[in-house]
């Protein structure tokens, strides 16, 4: 369905502006300006060291801008702290899977739904919920030490996802996924703006989920945007084919150049 510039107007949006962040000696991120509207599906993409973990990690308020602004739906949040703004309907999720290996997948899940003010038998529908729709429920009673990697993926993003984000932000869902679990998690990704409404924002290196799940991709390298546009537009594009898609010949096999 296509909106017009009214309706898209009125839709909540996480908007980054010029955001810049400086490290002693090094400029990781160079401002950087895009936007991620609800229902949407933007993918972050780049070489190793490009910036997108540190955009995620400014995003999120685990580290500050050095300049710049970012907005949660008109609401500036510019040097927030992580707690702050997450009950803005921000959630993440990060390289490092970081569950509780000692409870239940259940209870990893019911965790973060009583971090976001629910009750802890509200947190406990609202887990079965999740897991139903990610078509997990049969792992609610696994410990969570005892799951296979692609597993641990699934739970990682369920629990972000119990917090009821408007706008969720995947770092990396798919790195040590093998193929057949990388469709998998495709399949999953899909659905979720379809079922919620929120946006989502993915950065990752497996170039044949991004180019089939992302409605838009942006690009970043040495901290730059040097694209953006349709995978369609992006895959064409020759500072990105330069920079990125062509350093290997099996990246631009699976980004289907």
């Amino acid at each position: 369905m296509v909106l017009s510039a009214a309706e898209r107007a009125k839709m909540a949006a996480l908007s980054i502006e010029d955001v810049t962040k400086d490290f002693v000696g090094l400029r990781a991120v160079d401002s950087v300006r895009l936007r991620l509207e609800q229902g949407e599906i933007l993918g972050l993409i780049g070489p190793n060291g490009s910036g997108k973990t540190t955009l995620i990690n400014v995003v999120t308020g685990f580290l500050k801008p050095t300049a710049g602004r970012i907005q949660v739906d008109g609401v500036d949040i510019t040097g927030w702290s992580p707690h702050k703004i997450a009950p803005l309907g921000l959630a993440r999720t990060f390289q490092t899977i970081k569950l509780f290996l000692g409870l239940t997948v259940l209870e990893n899940v019911e965790v973060a739904a009583v971090s976001a003010g629910l009750s802890r038998r509200e947190a406990q529908q609202r887990a079965h919920e999740v897991l139903e729709r990610l078509g997990a429920r049969h792992l609610a009673d696994v410990p969570a030490g005892t799951l296979p990697y692609g597993q641990e993926r699934c739970v990682e993003i369920a629990r972000a996802l119990a917090t009821k984000p408007t706008f969720l932000l995947l770092d990396e869902p798919a790195a040590g996924l093998n193929e057949a679990e990388s469709d998998d998690l495709l399949q999953t990704l899909a659905s979720i703006p379809q079922d919620t409404g929120c946006g989502m924002l993915i950065v990752d290196h497996d170039m044949h989920l991004i180019m089939r799940l992302c409605d838009r991709v942006h690009v970043l390298n040495y901290g730059k945007t040097i694209g953006e546009g349709t995978p369609e537009e992006v895959r064409k594009d020759s500072a990105v084919i330069e920079a990125y898609l062509g350093t290997s010949a099996e990246e631009g096999s699976r980004a289907g150049m």
